[in-house]
């Protein structure tokens, strides 16, 4: 089974979708893929899909609706080519599995592009913190590269699907932070000023992306800038969150005013870049990567 979840949902069996097209039944599958090979208790199924008031019949609603997945996997199956000795074609059963409690959709050893990019953004941790920056840039762009759009794009999301959501998008820019901090450390500054112009302006109150904004900005002999960056910034947090800007952030301002044109002459590594992230998950890399994680504009 091939599943895709970084943008539109994409499930594959035996090469064939099997996305419905129904809401809520797209909603069932889209939990269970991305918790693929691990059971998906009813109780998180019944949330997703009513939130904390489910009606009386909700079970059997649910269970109505895994029928019509396992309708989809069947049409999937069909075609299935059988190895002699293998024990007989699967069943739909096989694959969405009734487990007490709960659902289990079995992956079969296919593609997660979810588990690819963790796989990929781990690498791009673990080569950052042994100073390999060009190889974490290249790790970590081709784990982004997965992405499409926002993850379930295309998925009516309830709160479990919204809780991953934010789970995933969190990641996501903690790859984004480190592989820009790697393209820093890089030399890269001017090649990189047109996405993070972009990426500013999208996440408004994003410390990190504004001190590599600045960072890249001075590097590249645009001092006013790069000061006019932080005072944007600045007016942002404190109207919209009523907080002054970090420490760090702060340091790097008076760096760029004291420092001149010194500040453009150190080694990507000695200008006070963002800190390095520990590599044992996207989710403890995003704590020292990015202060405030807010989206906006």
């Amino acid at each position: 089974m091939d599943i895709e979840v970084l943008g539109a949902l994409a499930v594959r069996e035996n090469g064939r979708s099997i996305t419905p097209t129904a809401p809520k039944p797209r909603q069932v599958l889209a939990l269970l893929a991305l918790h693929a090979d691990r059971m998906v208790p009813v109780s998180a199924l019944t949330e997703e899909l009513w939130g904390a008031a489910p009606p009386r019949s909700a079970r059997t609603t649910l269970q109505t609706y895994v029928l019509q997945l396992r309708e989809l996997i069947a049409a999937a199956l069909a075609r299935e080519a059988v190895p002699d000795g293998a024990g007989g074609p699967r069943s739909a059963k096989d694959v969405l599995v009734t487990m007490p409690g709960g659902y289990l959709l079995c992956g079969g050893g296919g593609a997660s592009d979810v588990r690819t990019f963790e796989r990929l953004a781990g690498a791009g941790y673990r080569a950052m913190d042994a100073g390999d920056c060009a190889g974490a840039a290249r790790q970590l762009r081709e784990a982004l590269a997965l992405w499409s759009g926002t993850a379930f794009a295309d998925v009516q999301a309830g709160p479990q699907l919204q809780m991953e959501i934010k789970r995933l998008d969190e990641s996501r820019l903690c790859a984004l932070d480190r592989r820009i901090e790697a393209d820093l450390r890089l030399g890269r500054h001017r090649e990189l000023l047109a996405e993070l112009t972009v990426l500013v302006n999208g996440y408004r109150t994003h410390e990190s992306l504004h001190a590599q904004y600045m960072l890249a900005l001075h590097r590249s002999g645009r001092r006013g800038e790069a000061l006019d960056a932080y005072q944007r910034l600045r007016t942002t947090l404190v109207r919209e969150l009523g907080l002054e800007p970090s420490a760090r952030l702060r340091r790097l301002q008076r760096s760029i005013l004291t420092a001149g044109h010194d500040l453009a002459a150190q080694s990507p590594a000695a200008a006070p870049t963002a800190p390095a992230a520990p590599a044992a998950s996207a989710a403890s890399a995003a704590a020292v990567a990015g202060e405030r994680l807010v989206p906006t504009g």
